[in-house]
């Protein structure tokens, strides 16, 4: 009778590809280049035609540049010597600089007897956010008897939209609604 072995075969890690893969990298540079021969643009633009990896690497190496594989599904695969840590910098700049700022709207909440400190340190933050970009939701909590006084709470809404009128504009009067008064501000457009 034949003995099993409790140790299972190992598994072979598959990869994709090498075009996947080098995708996912980015374009192959210099000795990664292995197809022969290539199409070559220079480091000024200029074609260079179709010529030898090794002859296109050798260009590149004499003028103290890379070797950057632009098209590689093109056939030939085109070429091109350049600074590739300059190129990579430069798209990484392009990537921030297409990045846009989604409007949220952010909730202060305050209680009408919250102290007028309180006040000031969410008036401070209520600027921060409007300051971004976004928009704020002011809101006055009441709880309990605080609803037989809603003018205290009217006074406090009153209040913080005057300190932040230079700063945005009202979208949303004051209104109440249930157990609190709410209020929409807009950020100001242009530099305002």
């Amino acid at each position: 009778m034949q003995r099993r072995s409790a140790i299972p075969p190992p598994v072979r890690d598959v990869q994709p590809r090498g075009g996947d893969r080098d995708r996912e990298r980015g374009p192959r540079i210099n000795e990664q280049i292995r197809i022969t021969p290539i199409r070559v643009i220079g480091a000024d633009g200029e074609q260079l035609g179709v010529i030898p990896t090794a002859e296109a690497m050798e260009k590149a190496r004499e003028v103290n540049l890379d070797l950057v594989e632009v098209a590689p599904l093109e056939r030939p695969p085109v070429c091109k010597i350049m600074d590739y840590g300059k190129y990579r910098y430069e798209q990484s700049r392009k990537q921030t600089k297409t990045k846009v700022h989604h409007q949220k709207l952010k909730e202060i909440r305050v209680r009408p007897k919250t102290g007028e400190h309180d006040i000031e340190t969410k008036l401070s933050q209520a600027r921060r956010f409007l300051e971004h970009k976004d928009k704020v939701l002011l809101k006055v909590l009441f709880r309990g008897r605080e609803l037989q006084h809603i003018e205290e709470g009217e006074k406090v809404m009153a209040g913080m939209l005057e300190k932040l009128v230079e700063v945005s504009k009202l979208e949303k009067p004051p209104n109440r609604e249930g157990k609190s008064i709410t209020a929409m501000l807009a950020p100001k457009s242009g530099g305002g």
